[in-house]
């Protein structure tokens, strides 16, 4: 008898501490600019609990945050062409389509306009393929090289947004007239890291404020706030010079 209920207590023991004890997160890897000559800055992104399929763009920018060249985007907004963009079949197909809320700060500080005069990539004037790629679905960790060797202080930026996601103060009829601002929900989240080349540390991305909520522009508003679950889709985010 004794027997038994020793048994029984140790693996009441085992299967507490196998519950308690944490799974580790997974992280996918990829490379952007592969044919570049410049410098390798490894980002790694760490989702987080309200994490569900968000777009990127991640760029490079001066000391000053004026912008040098795009590191990675999402490719559906590289292009322009979403995976379920038309139904003209009956069935949803690959489609064009402009969403300039997604990533307004990005797409202005980018600067390129193109046939409908926003500053969205097109699919007949999409960004350069070497930086764009499919949305990871979980955890990841980038390894983006720049086009020119780095040397000195720069920034690295990253614009997230994720579609649907509302909240008490951005709901789905706050600005009834504006189809961008329905397809976007709660504003794009901009994050920044200040990076030096001579110092080799992990450095953490912040954020740094809003994007226009339909993406008329390219302002960005340092007043966080208004944001629940979107300052929750990544739980971690940092970069490293190579």
């Amino acid at each position: 008898m004794k027997t038994k209920i020793l048994i029984a207590l140790m693996l009441t023991i085992t299967i507490s501490i196998s519950a308690k004890k944490p799974n580790k997160e997974v992280f996918t890897q990829n490379n952007y600019g592969v044919n570049n000559t410049g410098t390798t800055l490894v980002l790694k992104f760490e989702k987080g609990k309200e994490h569900n399929h968000p777009l990127f763009a991640i760029w490079l920018a001066d000391e000053k945050g004026n912008f040098i060249q795009t590191l990675y985007v999402s490719k559906s907004i590289g292009n322009g062409l979403f995976e379920h963009g038309s139904r003209k079949t009956g069935r949803w197909m690959a489609g064009e389509i402009q969403r300039p809320a997604t990533l307004p700060y990005w797409a202005h500080q980018r600067g390129i306009k193109n046939e409908f005069g926003t500053f969205m990539p097109s699919v007949k004037m999409p960004e350069l393929d070497a930086y764009t790629g499919a949305t990871p679905k979980t955890s990841f960790i980038l390894n983006l090289k720049t086009e020119k060797q780095l040397a000195g202080k720069y920034k690295v930026m990253l614009e997230l947004n994720q579609s649907w996601d509302w909240n008490e103060y951005w709901y789905n009829d706050k600005f009834p007239d504006d189809n961008e601002y329905k397809t976007s929900s709660q504003p794009a989240i901009v994050y920044f890291a200040n990076i030096d080349t001579n110092n080799l540390n992990e450095i953490k991305l912040k954020p740094l404020g809003h994007s226009h909520y339909s993406g008329k522009d390219g302002s960005i508003n340092t007043d966080l706030s208004t944001l629940t679950t979107a300052l929750k889709i990544a739980k971690n985010i940092t970069i490293k010079v190579q």
